[in-house]
């Protein structure tokens, strides 16, 4: 090895001024160097991990905080905006579900109207028009708000429960409306408000030859232009003059069974008119073959005269 190669290190010692000299080749120092220049990369990149650790964990700054919480804000309102939507929606479809039901309670009220006008039910014992009388001492615990779940399942409660006392209703209307038919169909009654029987159904005398004839009905006199009225609900078969009859309604009751008012002063009714038990038909008078103000009272069944008289008394019973 060359002297030109080779770095001497001179060491001085501390005590008594002795020196010593260490000779080192140019190896061993590049060697020493590289291996410090490593040591220092590897320290360099420890700090840059480190720093970049440290920056990932620092505390935000006030402007980064309000970011954040603008953010988590945003997002809240959203959910909320979605929550509100929800709510609506529910509401929305009871509301829509109460308004039918509020339909159906209308028909109800009609119906229980219906029957208090027929009399079935006491009008003191149900007033439709007004709702319905409750009460109770006050509850010492407080009150809870219903849920919107709780109430779907007491509108869907209801619901079954109105649909049953529409079926009741309806069955029990079909029923009086039936009974109200077959009163109204039943024939009884005078034909008239006011009057007197003037001649009996059966053979007679005949007013104007003084010969026995047979009276196919009943002669009952009184005012002239009194009311005649129709002994029983039915349509108007014939309305109009008729020889001997004078001016004559005739209605049909059904069942084959036809009634005729005769002698009219005025006819109020027409072919075809649907007329109720009781209502006006004619007015009395003595047009056709008659003596005096009066109405000749037919009830035919079948075709053939039946005695008017039997139906007159039914009323009585």
């Amino acid at each position: 090895m060359k002297p030109e190669d080779d770095m001497n290190i001179i060491l001085v010692g501390k005590h008594h001024g002795k020196s010593r000299v260490l000779a080192i080749n140019n190896s061993l120092v590049v060697g020493l160097f590289f291996c410090v220049f490593s040591m220092l990369v590897a320290a360099g990149w420890a700090g840059y991990q480190f720093a970049v650790e440290r920056a990932e964990t620092r505390e935000p700054t006030n402007s980064e905080l309000v970011a954040e919480w603008q953010r988590k804000l945003a997002k809240q309102k959203s959910e909320l905006a979605g929550i509100e939507e929800n709510v609506q929606q529910q509401v929305d479809a009871l509301t829509l579900r109460l308004g039918e039901i509020q339909g159906r309670l209308l028909r109800l009220d009609a119906l229980g109207q219906r029957f208090v006008e027929s009399g079935l039910v006491a009008s003191d014992e149900f007033n439709f028009d007004q709702p319905a009388a409750v009460g109770g001492p006050e509850d010492v615990l407080a009150g809870d708000s219903f849920s919107a779940p709780e109430l779907t399942r007491m509108i869907e409660e209801m619901e079954r429960k109105i649909e049953d006392r529409e079926q009741q209703l309806r069955l029990l209307d079909q029923l009086a409306s039936s009974q109200r038919l077959e009163d109204e169909l039943y024939l009884e009654g005078r034909p008239i408000t006011w009057g007197w029987l003037s001649s009996r159904y059966g053979y007679r005398s005949d007013p104007f030859t003084g010969k026995r004839t047979w009276h196919a009905g009943v002669d009952l006199a009184g005012k002239d232009g009194s009311d005649i009225i129709s002994v029983a609900g039915g349509v108007v078969t014939y309305a109009g003059e008729r020889y001997g009859y004078g001016n004559l309604v005739e209605i049909d009751h059904g069942d084959g069974l036809v009634s005729r008012y005769a002698h009219c002063k005025t006819v109020k009714v027409q072919v075809g008119d649907v007329v109720q038990k009781g209502q006006v038909v004619a007015l009395m008078g003595s047009t056709g073959r008659s003596t005096g103000p009066h109405v000749h009272f037919e009830v035919i069944r079948n075709g053939k005269s039946e005695n008017p008289e039997t139906y007159i008394k039914r009323a009585s019973r």
